[in-house]
Order: structure tokens, then sequence, then C-alpha cells
């Protein structure tokens, strides 16, 4: 799949399977915050991402998903190496999902995120009104 803000940031999918994933980011400076710590952006939307790639296995060919809510918490600043999160279905009902990563830095719990998912099917002529 094409995901043109997975390139710029540098995520790569390791492995995806039903209800599980895994995907790294390796450190660099571009993805440094002022105080020369990772953008605590960056973790977030690994573990965004992450979740998406283990859900998306499990939905139907018409469906598709979307985050309702991410909560994320970092344990320790990361400088430099590499990220790797781990994604596990928790639940999947028929509209919403739970998921949860760990994200760890040269083997070390760096942060944990749980994220809630909106499953739906998209409408192929969506009109938006304003």
């Amino acid at each position: 799949m094409n995901h043109p803000f997975a390139d710029l940031i540098g995520l790569v999918f390791e492995s995806v399977h039903q209800g599980r994933s895994l995907c790294r980011i390796e450190v660099d400076d571009k993805l440094l915050n002022p105080h020369g710590a990772l953008h605590g952006s960056v973790m977030s939307a690994l573990a965004d991402t992450g979740m998406g790639g283990a859900l998306y296995p499990l939905l139907a060919e018409d469906e598709s998903c979307a985050t309702i809510e991410i909560k994320i918490n970092y344990f320790r600043p990361v400088q430099e190496g590499t990220l790797e999160c781990t994604t596990q279905l928790l639940h999947k009902g028929k509209n919403i999902a739970g998921l949860e990563s760990e994200i760890f830095n040269n083997d070390e719990l760096v942060a944990k995120a749980s994220g809630t998912y909106s499953i739906f099917r998209p409408e192929k002529h969506l009109k938006i009104k304003v």
C-alpha cells in the first residue's frame, strides 16, 4: 500500500498479521525536537500507523478504518537508534476496534499507546456539505 506519510518519517512495516503488526523507524536528526530528543508526534504516528496496519487485514474488502482516539504515555526520551513498535488487537466489534502498541528503543520500552478505531464502509461518492 502506498503510504506517503510513512515514507516521510521513514516508517517501515516489518510484519503485518491478523490483529498484529511490527513496524520500525530509524531515528534521524530531522525527527528531533529543538532539545535534541525525538519529537513525541513521531512516536504517536508510529503507534497510530502500527494500529491501522494490524487492523486492516481483519477488515472486509469494502471496509476501512479511522482513528477515533489515541492515548500515548512516554516513558523515556529517545535521541538515537531504532524505534520498534509492536501492536496487537485487543477487541474488534462490528463498528469499533481497540488496539495497543508498545514502542521500544534498542530493546527498552519508551512508550505505550492505546487506540480506538472506527470501522466503516466509505461511500464511493461522498459529498460533504458545508
